[in-house]
């Protein structure tokens, strides 16, 4: 009875070197069906990024200066004995907070349904 040959495997001739193969070639990318690299775009500046990014989500920049004002003038009045000023500035700088990380989470969800051009 004759064998059947496996499918996926090749046939070698019996006198024939078993071919090896080929070593990846790092000088070049790799072809990959479906993936079309984009260009390399142009590397921006602290500056340029952070005007971006506020011109993106301005609710996040103004949620960080409202807890650090909040700190430094309750830190200020708790360094003057003003305690009942100093709680509800601690509270509002606890609010501030809380409002700077709803606005990440909303900034996160809004880039990640925005459709991509």
């Amino acid at each position: 009875m004759a064998a059947a040959a496996t499918p996926g495997v090749a046939e070698q001739t019996p006198g024939a070197a078993p071919q090896r193969a080929v070593p990846f070639d790092l000088s070049q990318a790799p072809n990959i069906e479906g993936f079309n690299p984009l260009p390399k775009v142009k590397d921006e500046t602290f500056k340029e990024k952070f005007a971006r990014k506020t011109k993106e989500n301005p609710f996040v920049p103004i949620g960080c200066l409202g807890t650090a004002g909040a700190l430094i003038y309750g830190l200020r009045a708790f360094h003057q004995g003003k305690t009942r000023q100093s709680q509800l500035l601690m509270r509002g700088r606890i609010f501030a907070q809380g409002f700077t990380v709803v606005a990440i989470i909303v900034g996160v969800f809004a880039t990640a349904l925005k459709p991509k051009q």
